[in-house]
């Protein structure tokens, strides 16, 4: 999977197996593209990220050939503008629950009037060896992610999702439960968001993107809903299981 060919593959309804990347390390990078990974995301929102480790993973990434998106702290042009600029393959933007947000997100991802500001000289645009017809047209290669975490959101799935320049959308189940006020995520509201947030990519032929426990889950999101990208756990929770599974082992000798 190389950075060019992972907005076509993305947007085929090929699988998609990623991951959140919590570490602040470009070596977390280096392991996982050794991996089947299709890719990973930063989370700059819950992780201890700043902007000195997001480049460092992006520098590393990019050598790679290794699609890593971000998910911003939020969904401001700022923080877009700083995410594609460091060479992220897309993004997923936190809390979009209405159709407003979406177009602020897509006009802020994509070139354009009052929308993503130029600069030649960034590690996306391969630092000033490449010329402004040809990196307007690499920046159609972004992938953008409206992330559904609020009730709000679910509502107004159908309407995000056919907006000019959002890619898909990313069902947050957590943030959802909390939202519909539940305290776990076995809810037959977080069922039927699912079902209408996949009828909503459907409808306008967009990406649909969750998050995943393990890869089981993934198969039954896949299943019921017709989800067809994963991000599954996080490096932490496998370093975690790999290590007690391990330990487990050894104790019972």
């Amino acid at each position: 999977m190389s950075i060019k060919d992972f907005r076509v593959k993305i947007l085929s309804g090929a699988p998609i197996a990623g991951t959140f990347v919590k570490t602040p390390a470009y070596q977390v990078i280096e392991v996982l593209a050794q991996s089947d990974l299709d890719c990973v995301c930063l989370d700059a929102e819950h992780a201890p990220f700043d902007r000195a480790s997001l480049d460092a993973c992006l520098a590393v990434a990019r050598a790679l050939d290794f699609p890593v998106l971000i998910r911003p702290g939020d969904a401001s042009p700022r923080e877009v503008l700083q995410a594609l600029d460091y060479g992220a393959a897309g993004i997923i933007a936190p809390h979009i629950d209405t159709v407003e947000k979406a177009r602020d997100l897509a006009r802020s991802a994509r070139f354009g009037l009052h929308g993503r500001g130029y600069a030649g000289s960034t590690r996306w645009a391969d630092y000033a060896t490449r010329g402004m017809p040809d990196l307007l047209d690499a920046s159609a290669e972004t992938i953008v992610l409206a992330q559904i975490e609020e009730p709000a959101g679910v509502d107004a799935a159908h309407e995000i999702a056919a907006v000019d320049g959002i890619d898909g959308l990313f069902l947050g189940p957590a943030d959802l439960s909390v939202g519909y006020g539940h305290r776990d995520q076995a809810s037959d509201d977080l069922a039927r968001a699912f079902a209408s947030v996949g009828e909503a990519c459907r409808a306008a032929g967009a990406h649909y993107m969750t998050f995943v426990a393990n890869g089981a889950q993934a198969k039954e999101r896949a299943k019921d809903y017709g989800v067809t990208g994963f991000m599954i756990a996080s490096e932490h929770g496998w370093m975690r299981a790999g290590a007690t599974a391990d330990a487990k082992l050894v104790h019972e000798i």
